[in-house]
């Protein structure tokens, strides 16, 4: 391992090179610029350096609400500046989404008052589930209480599945098994129908015939209606008729002809006197001729309309048999049309149902079969993946002060089959050599499991692709010497990606190549919340506020730059463990 006072061994290009807060929960305004390697982030209880984290992880992605906005303030805002060069993934996922801007990447998130939030990647507005997207490209945040979920089922399984990298044989599997879910469904609904099928068969077989006995489409049921109508008020329609053929043109002296007729002739004769009358002239007779043509109209209606009880009684039947199917049916006469459409699909598909059947037997067995073996692929990749995890997870753990400790992960299989698979994993510890192992859940306290869900953090973030790490008080719970391990194994991983850590410890902090103190101030009723890089003497001064609390003597001085000459120096064989 290269000592900690060299630079040789840091990458280039650093990741997350600024983070820029305003009205962020106490934060007032706050501005860091960020350097490669490990930077440990110190400072007193509350004076809100895990404000930093979560603004990282808001300006990615996270849910936000009306209360991360600061009393009094407008908004919230989170800024993060990017140098893309050693993060060739997101640089390609911003190409894709037209994003990218080169080795420079801006994302930028506020917060209103009001709750609703905004967010930006190099300017140009972006969904939160693309903020979500990039970020799992860029930064992977491990909590301090990653340990409280450790001895779940579920949990165990997808870090067995993470560590392995197992994520496109889970799709795989999910996708077979939503297959033969959805074909399941779809069979036992026909089968389920089976001991109604033929009931239902013979109904439609009727309720089919019967409305075909009716003959008539939406235009015939409306032909009807007006038929009846007609047939209805025959009485009526003659003797109006008649009287309005007499108005027009059979009273003698009364008629609109005979009247129409006098009065243009009258026009007529004083056309002769003056010539302005003639267009007058030309409508009165152009009238006539449409009175006489409306007479011989009515006229030819009138005999030919006839009083047919025996025609009005068919009519009155077959719109009776209407309404009465309209009732059955519960639709309007109209409809019935649409309904018989209906109903004569519904038996098409019936009468089908069995050449339905076999096929979806057939399908539902294909999609099972295709679940079967991706789930096969998936534990076998298991269990070799729990193989290595047990031997990292092992080792580390006797690193974290749990010498002869032992740590299995075992893949057998469950009960029933399900979408992420056909395994049941387990964790199993024992914290004695020569002790039987058992269940993570059962047999760990809550200091062992907080040691063992740190390990996997380690193993996971060296395995991990992603650029930029943040550790947030994982190491709570831990001291001495296995604090100066941690901090080692934190460091070694700074040596070839960005590590931010939060840190209450002196010795994970002395293992820092850069160190950063957060501290609060109150002036007056206004909180301030301010962040200063630390070298030199300052470093000294915080890791011995860090050891010896509120008087700080000059041993604990010395202490200090003892701890930092150490971790500067490195343990000199330049081993490291070696991980899965």
């Amino acid at each position: 391992m290269p000592s900690c006072a060299s630079r040789a061994g840091l990458y280039h290009q650093g990741v997350l090179t600024h983070l820029s807060l305003r009205d962020l929960a106490i934060v007032e305004r706050l501005e860091l610029d960020l350097a490669p390697g490990m930077t440990a982030i110190t400072g007193e209880t509350g004076a809100g350096k895990s404000i930093l984290v979560d603004a990282v992880g808001l300006a990615l992605g996270d849910r936000a609400g009306a209360g991360l906005v600061r009393a009094g303030a407008e908004r919230a805002e989170v800024s993060l500046v990017f140098d893309l060069a050693a993060a060739p993934e997101a640089r390609a996922w911003l190409a894709e989404q037209a994003l990218d801007e080169g080795d420079e990447l801006v994302i930028r998130r506020t917060v209103g008052a009001d709750g609703r939030s905004r967010g930006w990647i190099n300017g140009r507005p972006a969904t939160m589930q693309l903020l979500q997207a990039l970020g799992e490209r860029l930064v992977d945040i491990h909590g301090q209480h990653a340990h409280q979920s450790l001895a779940r089922a579920d949990t165990q399984r997808e870090l067995l599945d993470a560590h392995g990298g197992h994520g496109a044989l889970r799709a795989e599997v999910a996708e077979a098994w939503d297959r033969w879910q959805a074909a399941r469904r779809a069979l036992a609904a026909l089968e389920g129908a089976g001991g109604s099928r033929d009931e239902r068969l013979d109904l439609l077989r009727y309720q089919v015939q019967e409305l075909d006995g009716i003959g008539l489409d939406a235009e015939g049921i409306a032909a009807l209606e007006a038929e009846h109508r007609r047939l209805a008020h025959a009485g009526r329609l003659l003797a109006g008729a008649q009287a309005a053929l007499e108005r027009l043109y059979e009273a003698d002296e009364a008629s609109a002809h005979a009247l129409l007729a006098r009065a243009a002739a009258e026009i007529e004769a004083l056309a002769g006197l003056d010539p302005a009358l003639a267009p007058v002239r030309e409508l009165l007779e152009e009238a006539l001729i449409r009175v006489g043509e409306a007479a011989d109209s009515l006229r030819d209606y009138a005999e030919g309309l006839e009083l047919d009880p025996a025609a009005l009684a068919e009519a009155e039947r077959r719109l009776g048999e209407l309404h009465d199917l309209a009732r059955k049916h519960r639709v309007q006469p109209a409809e019935l049309p649409a309904v018989l459409e209906r109903l004569r699909s519904e038996l098409a598909e019936l009468e089908s149902a069995g050449e339905r059947l076999s096929a979806l037997r057939a399908e539902t067995a294909a999609a099972e079969a295709a679940w079967r073996e991706a789930a096969a692929r998936l534990t076998e990749a298991r269990r070799r993946t729990a193989t290595t995890l047990s031997e990292a997870v092992s080792a580390a753990m006797g690193e974290l002060g749990m010498p002869g400790g032992r740590f299995e992960v075992t893949v057998s299989p469950a009960r029933t089959p399900a979408r992420h698979g056909a395994d049941t994993v387990v964790f199993l510890v024992t914290a004695n050599p020569g002790q039987p192992a058992r269940p993570l859940a059962r047999v760990a306290s809550g200091g062992e499991l907080a040691r063992i869900a740190l390990a996997f953090q380690m193993i996971a973030a060296e395995a991990s692709p992603i650029p930029c790490l943040i550790f947030d008080e994982v190491d709570s719970g831990v001291g001495g010497r296995v604090a100066e391990i941690v901090g080692r194994e934190l460091r070694r991983l700074g040596e070839r990606r960005q590590v931010l850590c939060v840190t209450h410890l002196p010795q994970v902090a002395a293992c820092a190549h850069h160190q950063v103190r957060v501290e609060k101030t109150v002036v007056g009723e206004r909180t301030r919340v301010a962040v200063a890089p630390l070298a030199g003497e300052g470093r000294v001064e915080e890791i011995a506020r860090m050891l010896g609390g509120v008087e700080i003597t000059e041993r604990t001085r010395a202490h200090a730059r003892e701890m930092l000459e150490r971790a500067a120096a490195g343990p000199g064989d330049g081993r490291g463990r070696r991980r899965a």
